[in-house]
């Protein structure tokens, strides 16, 4: 008879089972973490200062590897290959809560001198292309009432970045609060995996339907 046979031969095996599916547990978490810390993260969009690029309800995912590997946590550089460029969506900690985690498009990179005349963008005395924006209000704010459509000029500093949403007239970003520190950029966004529409119908329509799926799998520009 084996050694291992009846009740004793049982328990062994159920303790056999227990271990594999804890080490496999705990190696999905890990591998989840891993992911998450370093490689791609999913955030939510919850406001609409980016549309029509993004949409309230977009679901995006996020390369948290495009520009290096940074530590979690502590926000420190291990490797650097690339750094933000004008144009990139990212998403960062809000400078002013970093608990709180924005996105925003790059509008100038360290050294630009950045000039906002009656909404226009000029970056390094040229008015800057911008076929993205959107603006809801007529209404031209001088510069001593908001620095919403005049601002500067301004000298974005070393290791920094000047941020704005792309629906410029409803958007809080550098205008009001400053400039973005490299240290809290997390990474660029780069899809939209799903987009759901909470005050949408029962319609095929995507534009008016709960899912908007024709926006899933669009790349973030």
């Amino acid at each position: 008879m084996s050694a291992f046979s009846g009740p004793e031969s049982a328990k062994a095996r159920k303790k056999s089972t227990v271990r594999e599916y804890t080490e496999a547990i705990l190696i999905a978490v890990l591998l989840a973490f891993f992911i998450r810390a370093f490689i791609v993260q999913a955030f939510k969009i919850p406001s609409g200062s980016m549309m029509t690029t993004l949409l309230i309800g977009d679901h995006i995912l996020v390369s948290k590897f495009r520009y290096g590997i940074k530590l979690p946590i502590v926000d420190r550089n291990l490797i650097d290959w690339d750094h933000p460029r004008r144009g990139d969506i990212i998403v960062f900690k809000y400078p002013q809560d970093p608990s709180k985690d924005f996105i925003k498009r790059v509008i100038a990179v360290p050294g630009d001198v950045i000039l906002i005349k009656d909404k226009t963008v000029f970056i390094n005395e040229k008015p800057l292309q911008e076929p993205y924006v959107r603006f809801t209000d007529t209404r031209i704010l001088p510069a001593s009432v908001s620095p919403r459509d005049n601002l500067g000029p301004l000298v974005v500093p070393e290791h920094s970045y000047f941020v704005m949403g792309d629906n410029r007239d409803e958007s809080y970003d550098s205008r009001f609060w400053g400039f973005v520190d490299a240290s809290v950029v997390k990474g660029k966004a780069f899809v939209i995996y799903w987009s759901w529409n909470k005050n949408g119908q029962f319609t095929l329509d995507p534009d008016r339907s709960f899912l908007r799926w024709n926006r899933l799998g669009h790349l973030v520009r």
